[in-house]
C-alpha cells in the first residue's frame, strides 16, 4: 500500500502532457495603418507570450513580409500596408519555427547557440533541431561581400522592391534602402540582418 501511494504521488506530479500545449496563449496581432507604414502596435506582448526577445520577432516579421522597418518601445513599423491577418500568418509561421517542438508540440522551448548554429532545444522532451534557415552565403566566401550590422557600405540601388523600397545587392545580400531610387549609388548603414536580407538607412 505504500508503494502504491507513493506512485499515486509521483504520478500527480508528473505533468499533463497531453494538455500542455494549450498553456501557449498569444495575443492576437494588432496592426494600425500610419501614412505608409503599418504598426504592430503589440509586437513587444507578443514575443512576451512566446518568451522571446522582441527584437528576434521583429527580425522575422521583416524577412516574412520583405520589408523593412524598425522597432521602437515594443512597437513594429514597417514600410507597406498590412493587415492584422498578415501579422498573424507571420506570428504563426514564427510560433513553428522558433517555438513549438516539433517533437512533443510543447511551447516550452528555448534558442540556444552550437557551433554557430541556431538550436531549439525542448526542456519538457529532450528534443533538439536546428531552427536556422539562413541562405547566408558560405563561410569561405571573401570579407568584401559580408553584410554585418552596424557597417556602412556603398551601394549601387539595382531595383525596386514591391514595397517601393531602393534594393541593392552585395555578394548573396539583398540590401533594403528606404528613400533610394534605382540607379542611385549610395552610402548605407546596415541596421539589421536576417539570413542574406538586410535592412538598411541612407547614412
Amino acid at each position: 500500500m505504500e508503494y502504491e501511494a507513493s506512485l499515486d504521488r509521483a504520478l500527480e506530479a508528473v505533468p499533463d502532457i497531453g494538455s500542455a500545449g494549450d498553456r501557449l496563449s498569444v495575443p492576437d496581432a494588432v496592426a494600425q495603418t500610419d501614412g505608409a507604414f503599418t504598426r504592430f502596435t503589440n509586437l513587444d506582448a507578443v514575443a512576451d507570450a512566446l518568451n522571446r526577445e522582441s527584437d528576434h520577432v521583429h527580425r522575422f516579421v521583416q524577412q516574412t513580409l520583405a520589408t523593412s522597418g524598425k522597432l521602437s518601445e515594443g512597437v513594429g513599423r514597417y514600410n507597406g500596408n498590412f493587415d492584422d491577418r498578415d501579422f498573424e500568418r507571420v506570428v504563426d509561421d514564427y510560433t513553428e519555427e522558433y517555438v513549438r517542438c516539433s517533437e512533443c508540440g510543447l511551447p516550452d522551448t528555448r534558442l540556444v547557440q552550437e557551433n554557430r548554429n541556431l538550436m531549439l532545444r525542448c526542456d519538457a522532451c529532450g528534443a533538439f533541431r536546428p531552427v536556422s534557415k539562413s541562405t547566408r552565403a558560405d563561410d569561405s566566401q571573401g570579407a568584401e561581400d559580408d553584410v554585418e550590422t552596424g557597417n556602412t557600405y556603398t551601394v549601387k540601388v539595382t531595383d525596386t522592391g514591391r514595397k517601393g523600397d531602393g534594393v541593392a545587392h552585395r555578394g548573396d545580400y539583398t540590401i533594403f534602402v528606404p528613400g533610394a531610387e534605382e540607379g542611385d549609388v549610395v552610402d548605407i548603414y546596415v541596421e539589421s540582418t536576417s539570413g542574406n536580407l538586410a535592412f538598411s538607412r541612407l547614412a
